[in-house]
Formats: structure tokens, sequence, C-alpha cells
């Protein structure tokens, strides 16, 4: 079968692998689609990143990995012991590989797992004819819920659980620093979950525009003014209670810290892959918390649910269709190119 396979920096090779057979407590599955993700691109451009270096703990896996971890398909095979799906199902992939075993996970937080591992960097993903994954990983879809919709879910439970790190409350004002797709996703969670004003600050017109069709009460652009003050002006001097930072730089942390007001709660969901110099005295002398979030441990139902339900759209996130054969060109460069046009592409193995 073919699959994009990543063998080092820059070498990405759509190629001929042995086609895997579901063991005990495995489940196979036909993929449909699968999105390209912003940490497929940082493994491309740097890697390896979180792609094991030497065999990963859990899996044993190490280069080269079939990349890819935002998917839907269809169950073609169960192994002895699954019970949870059953062949023909339709069904969506948590990318969290877990041990079960350790103190973080026998206290339900397996995001923070010991050992742990991602589908797609430390065992083979979606980015193939088929897929072989844990039978615990596997969570059915709704027949309201469309293949290319069900390869959202990933990344919505992403945003979901900052959402739920939030700790929002209804009629909170919120802020989002990023419009990329984690950011859109997370406008829509926090709405859905009562959010009252939400602002958007992101550089790009086209990510501003679709913000504001997604329910932003209003959108900024950083590099042509001061959001805080901006921000200030429109809540009465309050400023947001809640902040998401989502895009993983200095100047964007910055933002965060200007738009947010006295006791407010600034979510990290962005990935910061280098050092930040931080005055902490613009935390604590206004009360505000810095709170880290981290993939999901538990948010799958919820997103789930919030596609089924329609309270959040992801159609409008969707900038391109390709194959397999055209990941590199028409995929992986495309949005590394041409960011201001692309918020996701999905690929159809």
């Amino acid at each position: 079968m073919k699959a994009a396979v990543w063998f080092g920096r820059d070498d990405v090779r759509v190629t001929d692998v042995p086609e895997p057979q579901a063991s005990k407590g495995q489940v196979k599955i036909k993929v449909k689609v699968c999105g390209i993700c912003g940490s497929d691109l940082h493994e491309y451009r740097s890697g390896p990143v979180i792609i094991p270096k030497k065999p990963h703990p859990l899996t044993g896996k190490e280069p080269p990995v079939t990349l890819g971890h935002e998917f839907a398909g269809d169950v073609v095979e169960v192994g002895e012991g699954v019970k949870n799906v059953n062949i023909g199902d339709r069904v969506t992939v948590n990318a969290c590989l877990v041990c079960h075993e350790c103190y973080w996970c026998k206290k339900g937080q397996f995001n923070l797992c010991a050992k742990l591992g991602s589908i797609g960097l430390c065992d083979n993903g979606g980015f193939a004819d088929y897929v072989v994954v844990p039978d615990y990983t596997c969570y059915k879809l709704p027949d309201n819920v469309s293949y290319d919709a069900g390869s959202f879910v990933e990344p919505l439970a992403v945003a979901v659980h900052a959402v739920k790190r939030s700790r929002i409350k209804p009629g909170d004002i919120v802020a989002i620093v990023g419009a990329g797709p984690i950011g859109l996703l997370v406008l829509q969670s926090a709405l859905a979950s009562g959010a009252g004003k939400v602002f958007v600050v992101e550089p790009m017109p086209s990510r501003r525009e679709l913000a504001k069709k997604l329910g932003a009460t209003e959108v900024f652009n950083p590099t042509e003014g001061d959001a805080g003050k901006m921000i200030h002006a429109l809540t009465d001097g309050l400023r947001a209670d809640i902040v998401f930072e989502c895009v993983g730089k200095p100047a964007s942390l910055d933002t965060a810290i200007k738009v947010s007001g006295k006791g407010a709660r600034l979510v990290i969901a962005g990935i910061f892959t280098q050092p930040v110099e931080f005055q902490f005295i613009r935390m604590q002398s206004h009360e505000k918390e810095l709170i880290g979030s981290s993939a999901y441990p538990d948010e799958f139902p919820a997103a789930i649910a919030f596609l089924a339900d329609g309270r959040v759209k992801v159609e409008p996130l969707i900038t391109g269709k390709i194959k397999l054969n055209e990941i590199i060109d028409r995929g992986f460069k495309e949005l590394i190119q041409n960011p201001e046009k692309n918020i996701k592409i999905l690929v159809n193995p």
C-alpha cells in the first residue's frame, strides 16, 4: 500500500509499505481522510521534533515512520479482544498512545502519561491507505458527522481541552491570539461553552475575516495598533477574563498579556520551541494565572458532540483537498509557502 513516510528532515516520501494487519487489541482502519497538522510541518521542516530518535518506550517505533494523526475512516478488521468497535464502523482516532499504568494514567491524566506517544509520530499514522491502532483510541462517528468533519475531532479535542483548562464561565470576556486551525476551533469551543464577547487577534486578513464569520465579536490586526488598548476600550476598561495564546511566539505571548485583565487566566495552547523572556511582575501584580494546555485526556466525546449538534463548524476551515501522492507539493509546501491562503488541507489516500 502507499504511505507518506518520514525518513528525515525535508525527506518525506510517498512510497510502498507493507499493509498492516490487526493483532490482539488492535483495529485496522481504511483511512478516508487525514488532515495535515502543524506538527507534521514541524517534522517535515525541522524534525525529528516529537518523532523519536531511538525506539519509543511504548511502541518500540523509530524512523522511518508514517505521518498523520488527524484522520477518520472505516473499521475493516478487529483483533482478538476488541469489543468497542466492529467491522464497518465509521471512526475517528485519539492520537495519544498511553501506558494506562503510570501515576498520571491512573489519575485519568492520559495526556501526561510517562510514556506518552502519538500515532503518526511515535507509530505509523494516517497518511496511508490503511492504519492499525490500539482499540482504546477509536471513537465511533455519528451518522451526521462526515469523514471530513471526523478528521477534525483530534484538533477540536485540543481546543476543547484548552477551553476546559480555562475554567470558562458564561459571559466571560475571551481573547484569542492567533487564528490558525487551533485558534479558530478555540473560538467556536469558547462560544459553545458560554463565552460572552470573544476577541481575536490575528495579522492575516483572511483569517481575521474567517474568525469574524465564525462568531468573533471583533478582530484586530496586532501590526496596526495596540490590541490591548483596543480591547480595553471595548470592555469598559476590563480587558479579557480569559486569553488563549494559540501561536507559540514571543510577540504573541506579549500580546496575550496585554489583552488580559485583572485576575485573568492565560491558557498556553501554542507550542513554544524557543525560550521566551518573561516579566512575571505583569502577572503577579494583577493576580493573573498562566495555564498550560497540552493535547487532551478525555475530550473526544465532547468534540464529537460539538460537531454532531452543529455548535462547531469545520467546513469553513477546509482550504484544500488533495490526494496522497500530492502531499508534498500541494500539501506541506502549500501550507508553508501560502499560509495566508490556507487553514487546513485534507488528504484523501
